[in-house]
């Protein structure tokens, strides 16, 4: 792609997650708006600049399209991932805590035991 900026090229957007393309919309729509007031001064140095940034707003809203009708998949959030495979320790309170919550879900009388044994 000759024209553009090399950052947003189409396989770099579709590893961004949808808040990120959101982010890089908002950027891309307030530097179209500077370049154009720019424009409008005559302080505009690089003509082709918004073109490209035209382009990189138009390359965004089409992944995010493409996302909502399914043609491109969602990436897996990481953060995700990296949580899944740490398991948390409970701590002994969370654990009586838990047996609690089960307990009242089944609707059993000994709720009463384990809220006690839990303090």
């Amino acid at each position: 792609m000759a024209i553009g900026s090399k950052e947003l090229a189409a396989d770099e957007l579709d590893t961004f997650e949808n808040e990120r393309l959101v982010e890089e919309l908002k950027k891309a729509k307030e530097e179209l708006f500077n370049l154009r007031f720019q424009s409008a001064t005559g302080q505009l140095e690089s003509h082709g600049r918004l073109r490209a940034v035209k382009r990189d707003i138009a390359r965004i809203y089409t992944v995010v399209r493409e996302r909502e009708l399914g043609i491109r998949p969602t990436p897996a959030p990481v953060e995700a991932a990296v949580k899944a495979e740490k398991p948390k320790k409970k701590a002994k309170a969370d654990v009586d805590t838990d047996a609690v919550a089960a307990a009242d879900a089944s609707g059993t009388d000994d709720t009463t035991d384990k809220k006690e044994e839990a303090k």
